[in-house]
């Protein structure tokens, strides 16, 4: 039985980059390893040179301390001795005292001067030692915010990048070391990205935009159709469902292209008012709702953000949509929309009536083409684009979308976004 030859393993990857400059004696390449022994270690010798330089003084204090004299002898007729520090060999209390008394009273009085010197030296080079502690902590401290601030850059950078913005780069500087060698590796990996998702937005905003004009040509040949007044009530009915397929798949089309966009970071800001895009926004669908039998309140307070007032209506026109159209049939439905300040962040809040919906469903509402408990495909009141679009345009100006179940079946919508 023949078998198949083995793939041919692929070449290893050089690790010479012939965009670095090569370091000609590597084995003095400045690492942060070497960096950072250098620092501490040359932190301690430095350390122990001003501590130990601190101990000779302050024993050659205490040495000089100790060397003054215990006892003199006065001059005259007789010889007497009179100490200040040693009472025992005074003059008026050792006249009659024996030889040996005497010279026990001497060494008691060097012992004890030896001590007070010896407890001298030790409080002051625990005080010396102290503020040495904290002098190096504190240099240490300054030293180390600064060999790890390459770190930082890169952490910055790195929640840039989390907010959707991939044109940010590191471009560390500084010597070859491993910190360089992570942010180019970081760089390159965002390069990377970059160019996949900016493919796959180019490649999402040609399709829908060549998917736009069958549409649009489908539906005038369908309205001139059904324009005909002699047209028979068969193909009457046929275009009038095939008008509102042609519509379902314009909605489909609109949808992907303000995913793609709204998928990007905003660069152009305007202040925008949330109370007016709200009231817009219920204006557009108050005729809906009125069809429906369901009430819109809410009070509206003016909260101005920074952003496209077009994509920022679309937040509230999509929640409130959904709010009208997932809602309990009769006169019973209701629809809250508050627009509030909170916390320097401007708040749009969509509260409705409708069916139960499990906490455990709340995420999978915005996924695209998600409904709650309904096929992909198999609902006349949207395309399953709706939250993906609100979760997409918060994300893109810098907020985000919470929903949680409403006590008693429907949803609470709440969209935070900064001022």
């Amino acid at each position: 039985m023949a078998t198949t030859p083995a793939p041919p393993l692929a070449p290893p990857k050089p690790t010479w980059d012939p965009r670095r400059p090569q370091n000609p004696l590597p084995w003095l390449r400045p690492t942060i390893r070497i960096r950072l022994t250098l620092l501490y270690g040359g932190m301690f010798l430095i350390a122990g040179i001003l501590l130990l330089s601190i101990i000779y003084l302050l024993a050659a204090q205490a040495i000089t301390t100790g060397n003054q004299p215990l006892f003199k002898i006065v001059g005259g007729d007789r010889i007497s001795v009179s100490s200040e520090k040693c009472p025992a060999v005074d003059a008026d209390s050792a006249l009659n005292i024996p030889l040996t008394d005497f010279n026990a009273a001497i060494s008691a009085c060097i012992d004890d001067q030896r001590k007070v010197a010896l407890d001298a030296l030790l409080s002051r080079s625990l005080l010396a030692l102290l503020g040495l502690a904290v002098i190096a902590f504190a240099f240490g401290y300054a030293m180390a915010g600064r060999v790890l601030a390459p770190l930082g850059r890169i952490t910055r950078t790195a929640r840039a990048v989390a907010g959707s913005d991939l044109s940010r780069r590191i471009e560390l500087d500084g010597p070859d070391d491993e910190l360089k060698e992570l942010a180019d590796t970081f760089d390159d990996m965002l390069e990377r990205l970059q160019r996949a998702f900016t493919a796959q937005q180019r490649f999402v905003g040609n399709a829908s935009h060549e998917l736009r004009t069958p549409l649009a040509i489908n539906r005038t040949l369908l309205e001139v159709h059904l324009s005909d007044p002699h047209a028979p009530a068969e193909l009457q009915q046929l275009g009038k469902t095939l008008l509102a397929t042609n519509e379902r798949s314009e909605q489909l089309v609109e949808g992907l292209l303000l995913l793609a966009r709204s998928d990007n970071q905003i660069v152009e800001r305007k202040p925008v008012d949330l109370a007016e895009v709200a009231s817009q926004a219920i204006d557009q669908v108050r005729s809906e709702a009125e069809a429906k039998k369901v009430e819109i309140r809410g009070e509206r307070v003016p909260a101005v953000v920074q952003g496209n007032g077009v994509l920022l209506e679309r937040i509230a026109l999509n929640l409130v949509q959904n709010a009208v159209r997932y809602n309990v049939p009769g006169a019973d439905g209701w629809v809250e929309v508050t627009t509030e300040l909170q916390h320097g962040q401007a708040v749009l809040v969509v509260t409705n009536t409708g069916p139960v919906v499990p906490a455990y469903e709340i995420d999978n509402l915005f996924e695209p083409f998600r409904r709650l408990r309904t096929e992909r495909t198999g609902s006349d009141k949207g395309v399953g684009l709706g939250l993906s679009i609100v979760r997409s345009v918060a994300r893109a100006h810098g907020g985000h979308i919470a929903a949680r179940p409403r006590e008693g079946g429907g949803l609470v919508m709440r969209v935070t976004l900064p001022v």
